[in-house]
């Protein structure tokens, strides 16, 4: 007992002015032999004895209780250390509040889904067939979305597939909330959806708010005049003399003679901007609103991210009835039955329209609140709008409407040269809005391909000024491997040169281009299928499709590309130069594309500050990759282009000569130090 006392005294023999380091027993301590009782005692009685003076001469040790501890806390030395510390750790959590505010107020904002990625349209009669009846469809769509992973793309546009007749190719909607047999399910809709979205992909989708089929519901019912649906469409009186019905007016179709159309039902006459069979709905009906945004949250529900508003600019006519303006006005009116001999003013563009798309828009804004889930509009404005009523679809500063109106005009480009290019370019920076997004596209379903318009020599060079200019590009299935048109003997004598460009896609070179294993396709596939399709590009190094890739890869990555500004160097009959550079960043990609003939030029003699000698990040030809080129004498051969790398001692855009040569979407600055973009140039 006496052993076993005095190791548990050693603590109270260090009070006591011993010196112990409180884990080896003194051996100059006597054991002794004490009851528990004892001990407990004496540890109270001696450490109620201790006072601050005895503690002099001793020092902190392991295992002091919690009375020792509080006497020597109280010291100064450690109360200032514990202030110090405290008030270190109240600045430090300050400082982190205060930079974290000041990142996120100088941040720019997040580039959204439908910004970030190009966009790849697909027409979906022509993409896939997977049940062998010859046409393309939704589960065929699903079976491919690898391909469009591959391209570096992330958002699919499908074309109409709703339940139509076959006037105007799915256009003449009969039910907004069906699925068209020919495309499958509304099942087989959502398993596409479900597939997009769990690829990390997105899903935008058209909208044709303007018409229906004349076999639509709403129209049967509004022939025979029954209740709210009797003014669901343009209803007018006509007349009849020697058997010929005469039109309230002189308004013509799009496509040709008059937009009036005699109903014996109701005996009266609706009118239809497009074919007979297609009614055009009376937007100012209020009730027919509604119903248009009942149809898309019932998409929106199904996980629809977006949607392509079609025909929009004819949403609205002038109640008046007022004849057109002829364009020749020496011409006898009853010889006026094109489209193109009217001026347009009473049944396009009219007061009111752009309210009624932003009604849509804030109906699309409900179904954007979930953090990742903002849904897209686009409006197709035709490609006959001027520019500025065309930058009117993007709404105000106050009021949102289209997050862009698709830009067709690349795609009207009659001819091809750098200056035509350079024109098209800047006319759409110079007139958009400041704060909005571009796009750019060269195909779609009713437009020429690009290879049937100007040859298959300028295919890469468009796909890198879609890919390397600020802004959205879109792709039309087919032109990233540059499909060409079919050719009109070609098409069965049931359809029109319209079908041109929506030939089956070229998959690989067995039967029907991979497209499709039945006996027959719906249009018959190029007959260059066998050397020009997805499987054979995939192989060749130097390919277009090798190269789509490459381009939209360096899109996704290169701030410069995606955030940059764009300062326009030189633009000739053959060539456009143009840069691309962003401050915090001391590198500068120029580019080079040739749309014309073989040239050579000189851009030391612009005395821009250009470096003697520039790195080719990616060329067109693949072969001179990583090759410098020497800036006085940059040579291109026709439908070439390069992706110049190089310093710059000052950005362009901070020149006073470049002033109105250089333009920005979204302005952002990086930081080198932080590593993160901001806004405060």
């Amino acid at each position: 007992m006496a052993k076993d006392r005095s190791k548990k005294d050693s603590v109270r023999m260090s009070i006591k002015g011993h010196t112990n380091n409180g884990f080896v027993q003194n051996e100059a301590v006597t054991e002794r032999q004490i009851d528990g009782s004892n001990q407990v005692d004496s540890l109270k009685t001696r450490t109620i004895d201790i006072h601050p003076q005895e503690l002099d001469p001793i020092k902190p040790y392991a295992g002091m209780p919690k009375e020792v501890l509080l006497l020597y806390s109280s010291q100064a030395r450690y109360r200032v250390t514990r202030e110090i510390l405290f008030w270190l750790i109240v600045v430090s959590v300050l400082v982190l509040i205060s930079s974290t505010i000041a990142i996120i107020a100088l941040s720019p904002k997040c580039l959204d889904w439908w910004q970030a990625s190009p966009i790849y349209q697909i027409y979906p009669r022509s993409f896939k067939d997977s049940n062998q009846d010859g046409n393309g469809d939704l589960k065929g769509i699903q079976e491919k979305l690898d391909h469009i992973i591959n391209l570096n793309v992330k958002n699919v546009w499908i074309t109409s597939f709703y339940k139509s007749s076959i006037k105007d190719f799915r256009y003449a909607v009969e039910d907004f909330q069906e699925i068209d047999p020919i495309f499958g399910t509304m099942r087989e809709f959502e398993n596409l959806v479900t597939a997009i979205h769990d690829k990390g992909l997105r899903l935008i989708m058209d909208f044709i708010p303007n018409h229906t089929s004349d076999k639509h519901s709403w129209f049967q019912l509004s022939r025979n005049r029954t209740g709210k649906y009797t003014d669901y469409y343009i209803w007018h009186n006509c007349t009849h003399v020697d058997g010929m019905t005469i039109p309230p007016n002189n308004w013509l179709s799009v496509y040709g003679n008059s937009s009036w159309q005699y109903d014996e039902v109701r005996n009266q006459c609706y009118f239809h901007q497009f074919l007979k069979e297609q009614p055009d709905l009376n937007l100012r009906n209020t009730d027919v609103q509604e119903e248009i945004k009942e149809i898309m949250q019932f998409w929106l529900g199904k996980g629809v991210d977006g949607f392509s508003f079609d025909a929009v600019k004819f949403l609205l006519e002038a109640t008046h009835l007022r004849d057109e303006p002829q364009v020749d006005k020496t011409q006898n009116p009853d010889m006026v039955t094109n489209y193109s001999e009217l001026y347009h003013d009473y049944t396009t563009t009219q007061v009111g329209m752009h309210d009624i798309l932003r009604s849509f828009r804030q109906t699309m804004d409900q179904y954007s609140r979930e953090p990742g889930r903002y849904r897209f509009m686009g409006t197709e404005a035709s490609n006959q709008e001027g520019i500025e009523e065309t930058m009117m679809y993007y709404g105000t500063s106050f009021i949102q409407e289209a997050n862009f109106p698709f830009n067709f005009y690349l795609t009207e480009m009659t001819t091809l040269s750098g200056t035509e290019v350079f024109e098209v370019v800047a006319s759409w920076m110079k007139n958009m809005p400041e704060g909005n997004w571009p796009n750019w596209m060269i195909g779609g379903p009713d437009i020429t391909r690009l290879t049937s318009r100007f040859g298959k020599d300028y295919v890469n060079v468009m796909n890198m000024l879609i890919l390397t200019l600020p802004g959205t590009p879109i792709t039309y299935y087919g032109e990233e491997i540059g499909m060409e048109d079919i050719l009109a003997a070609n098409l069965n004598e049931n359809y029109d040169t319209t079908l041109l460009s929506k030939s089956p896609m070229q998959w690989d070179n067995s039967s029907n281009a991979g497209f499709s294993e039945g006996n027959q396709t719906w249009l018959p596939t190029n007959t260059n299928y066998q050397v020009l399709n997805v499987d054979v590009q995939k192989n060749q190094d130097t390919s277009p499709l090798k190269l789509y890739q490459e381009l939209s890869s360096l899109r996704l990555n290169e701030l410069l590309l995606s955030r940059g500004w764009l300062c326009y160097i030189w633009h000739d009959a053959n060539i456009l130069v143009y840069t691309r550079e962003l401050d915090g960043l001391d590198r500068v990609f120029t580019i080079v594309l040739n749309f014309g003939e073989t040239t050579e030029v000189n851009l030391q003699a612009l005395s821009i500050g250009l470096p003697a000698k520039a790195s080719i990040k990616l060329s067109t030809t693949f072969t001179n990759r990583g090759e410098t080129v020497a800036t006085n004498a940059v040579r291109t051969e026709k439908g070439e282009g390069l992706i110049l790398e190089h310093r710059l001692t000052k950005l362009l855009h901070r020149q006073e000569a470049f002033k109105d040569k250089c333009l920005v979407s979204n302005k952002a600055c990086y930081s080198r130090f932080l590593n993160i973009l901001h806004s405060s140039c």
